[in-house]
């Protein structure tokens, strides 16, 4: 569980720093997952080899 301190009262702060913290986390990616249900074999890897190509691209940009 993620926990934040709200200092001096900046709720807004907190709320920013909670919402960066579950995105690194990667907390919403997984809960989106689980909803999803089963999954079959050859669909899950499809999907991750597709996943694998959108980072290794977006690794690429930030590299070059």
């Amino acid at each position: 569980m993620t926990k934040v301190v709200v200092r001096n009262g900046n709720v807004d702060g907190a709320l920013r720093t909670m919402k960066q913290r579950n995105v690194k986390d990667g907390l919403l990616k997984a809960v989106r997952e689980r909803q999803e249900g089963y999954m079959k074999p050859g669909v899950k890897r499809r999907k991750a080899k597709k996943e694998a190509i959108k980072n290794s691209r977006k690794r690429e940009r930030m590299y070059n």
